[in-house]
């Protein structure tokens, strides 16, 4: 019987508790998950593609079937040369549902061989989102229940950083 795999793509600037909870239910149901950060160039994001790779290792040790990548280019693309068969995608809302079903449906005609999972997020994340988080942080509001623990370091010394002379 061959591996399921399954990727959890996104940008993860940064990893939320939201995030997490998708990635440890979707770790309960495939053998191995994949948390494939997307490089891209077009943005500019707080933390870079391997500060970003780090804190996801970092929240993610006690998941032994759950690893981090980056990837750039087409998912579905990535998702072949990494044999998943599955994309796992979180929803907070109604309105997160129009835009991934475009995107799923436009994976589906790319590789018909790589379905789109849809997990709905738990309700105590439905308003979380990684602006919210570096919003409130930059502000030095505390985001401990937003975030796990080494990801609101980070995130204080990102902002500290910012606010030297």
């Amino acid at each position: 019987m061959s591996k399921r795999i399954a990727i959890c793509p996104g940008s993860f600037d940064p990893i939320t508790n939201g995030h997490l909870d998708i990635i440890e239910r979707a770790a309960a149901i495939f053998d191995e998950v994949i948390v494939a950060v997307l490089e891209n160039s077009s943005k500019a994001p707080l933390f870079d593609v391997e500060e970003r790779l780090t804190l996801i290792r970092d929240v993610t040790t006690h998941l032994p079937n759950v690893t981090a990548d980056a990837f750039g280019g087409l998912l579905v693309e990535y998702a072949a040369e990494r044999e998943a068969a599955t994309i796992v995608r979180g929803l907070r809302a109604v309105s997160d549902f129009e835009y991934e079903l475009q995107i799923a449906s436009i994976n589906k005609k790319l590789n018909e061989d790589v379905e789109t999972l849809f997990m709905m997020t738990n309700s105590q994340y439905s308003f979380l989102s990684s602006s919210i988080v570096k919003e409130v942080a930059k502000y030095g509001a505390s985001v401990n229940e937003l975030v796990p623990v080494q990801v609101e370091e980070a995130l204080r010394r990102k902002f500290e950083a910012s606010r030297q002379p």
